[in-house]
């Protein structure tokens, strides 16, 4: 399975949040819609991603200050990113290697979606879900 069909599944859409934007807007955005990171992106495209874990690991340095610090000061700018044309079995061994839960999804540099460790968790649910029907069918066959 391609991440291509994880997006037409799941949809495009991205959340997005730009580099001066405080982290406490960052809080509320997240919260409103219900997702645990936000892909950062400036006049020239994706800079960065910010995720749940940024805030957490910033929040301990920084204390409460940290809430009107802008994105650009906690985001991750060393961002892994992978095609619609990459598999989910690739996507799922880099998520793994890089111990990472979201991935941007870009095309010629553009981004064009995202897909989360519980959107690789789901395809692989429905995948085992078919291939026990299967079997299931063969062995009543049988």
């Amino acid at each position: 399975m391609r991440i291509s069909d994880v997006l037409r599944s799941k949809g495009a859409a991205v959340a997005t949040v730009e580099p001066g934007t405080s982290v406490s807007d960052l809080l509320r955005r997240m919260a409103d819609r219900n997702v645990g990171a936000m892909v950062v992106v400036g006049p020239d495209g994706m800079v960065g991603i910010v995720s749940e874990r940024d805030v957490v690991r910033k929040l301990n340095q920084h204390g409460p200050n940290l809430l009107g610090m802008p994105v650009s000061a906690i985001m991750t700018t060393t961002v892994a990113s992978c095609g619609p044309e990459d598999s989910v079995d690739h996507l799922s061994a880099l998520m793994t290697e890089r111990r990472i839960r979201h991935v941007p999804v870009l095309v010629d540099g553009a981004l064009v979606g995202i897909v989360s460790i519980g959107d690789v968790v789901k395809i692989r649910m429905e995948e085992l879900e078919l291939n026990r029907e299967q079997l299931q069918a063969y062995i009543s066959q049988g």
